[in-house]
């Protein structure tokens, strides 16, 4: 959390920090405890799921009612409480003289208060809640004056971190934002009920590469592959009006997906994406190389969340997870187009090698945490191919 602090600093007055705009603001508890609430998920169905809030959570909401009437540049837009983490967007009406830095700070400043008062409440009535309900606010306010300085500071804050600030550019970003947010519980709900395809799993081996991934690796059993990589050349012809090579191609990456083969990628053009996005919606299995790590609690991107979650996803990547990192190299781009041609024309990835074995790693057979065979890709049965191409 604090190198991401280190990133997005605070700009020169007149920018976006200092002036009237949107922020996506975000609060969470570094232990990852989860003290807010808890996660309840009816008939386990995900997109049922809600947090009922503690009385720690109340207390986190009360402070940010209490710190918007503090500041009237400020419009609570949207929020979401998790057990361990609050997503929440503002509205700056028009420039803060300090900026919204401050009023963060001070909204931080006091959910350290409920932190504490949750901490000395929890100490008298140990792995239960307060019990107080709404009175934790109050409690809070009062609790400086009602035990020692040396016992008021040895109280843990909770919130160790001040949370992180993310200015949205543009408001056509607000839609997307809010959808994110909403989208929480149900995402976390989802993990919990098929937590193997989204834990990290290190040290997959491939063509003498090490990868850690996201998703199904039992899609590394399958029996076809092919690489979607748009050339450079057929974007240059479709740009002097000449587009059929291009599209064919396009078309023919979908058009072998609907035949059974898992297409490899690590889809950076805008073509390359196009073609992901037919993919998906087609629902065929694709294994995606990506150029950062996974950091810890990762969560596949909305548009591959609910693949990831249906098995039809594997996110690769050799790198460690860099959280400065926010643009991709050439370097890296033919780096990654490399490895997705070396997965597509390793033959020992196969499901059957002539001895009719499974290809092992040096970790031992590669297996996906949720049914480690590859019996369920037969379920994707290809579309025809003699329709309409897909992509225009």
């Amino acid at each position: 959390m604090s190198s991401e602090h280190d990133i997005w600093q605070p700009q020169e007055p007149g920018k976006a920090w200092k002036g009237a705009g949107l922020y996506h603001i975000t609060l969470t508890i570094p232990s990852r405890e989860p003290l807010l609430g808890s996660l309840v998920i009816p008939e386990n169905d995900p997109a049922q799921a809600r947090v009922d809030y503690s009385d720690l959570g109340r207390a986190v909401l009360d402070y940010q009612i209490a710190n918007a009437s503090y500041y009237p540049e400020i419009q609570i837009l949207h929020y979401c409480l998790m057990p361990d983490h609050l997503h929440a967007v503002w509205y700056v009406r028009k420039a803060m003289p300090r900026g919204i830095e401050s009023a963060v700070r001070g909204f931080w400043q006091g959910v350290k208060k409920a932190g504490r008062a949750y901490s000395y409440l929890s100490s008298i009535k140990p792995d239960s809640d307060s019990g107080e309900g709404k009175k934790l606010y109050a409690i809070a306010e009062h609790l400086r004056g009602q035990i020692p300085d040396a016992a008021y500071a040895a109280l843990p804050p909770v919130f160790t971190e001040m949370p992180f600030i993310r200015p949205m550019g543009q408001r056509r970003q607000l839609p997307t934002t809010i959808r994110y947010i909403d989208m929480n519980p149900q995402r976390l709900a989802t993990k919990r009920l098929k937590p193997g395809f989204f834990r990290v799993q290190e040290g997959i081996e491939i063509a003498g590469r090490r990868y850690s991934g996201v998703g199904n690796v039992a899609l590394l059993q399958a029996a076809k592959y092919a690489p979607v990589h748009v050339r450079w050349t057929m974007i240059d012809e479709a740009m002097h009006g000449d587009d059929k090579r291009l599209r064919d191609y396009m078309n023919g990456c979908v058009l072998a997906a609907r035949q059974g083969t898992v297409m490899v990628s690590p889809f950076i053009s805008d073509k390359e994406k196009e073609v992901m996005v037919v993919l998906l919606a087609e629902e065929h299995p694709i294994i995606y190389i990506a150029d950062n790590g996974f950091r810890d609690y990762y969560k596949p991107s909305d548009g591959l969340f609910d693949s990831v979650a249906a098995g039809r996803v594997l996110i690769l990547s050799p790198w460690e997870y860099d959280p400065s990192k926010r643009l991709v190299t050439h370097a890296e781009c033919v780096a990654m187009n490399r490895m997705a041609e070396e997965i597509c024309t390793l033959s020992s990835l196969n499901p059957e090698s002539d001895s009719g074995e499974l290809k092992k790693t040096q970790n031992g057979t590669i297996n996906s945490g949720e049914g480690g065979d590859a019996s369920h890709l037969s379920s994707f049965t290809p579309e025809s191919d003699s329709g309409i191409t897909p992509i225009k």
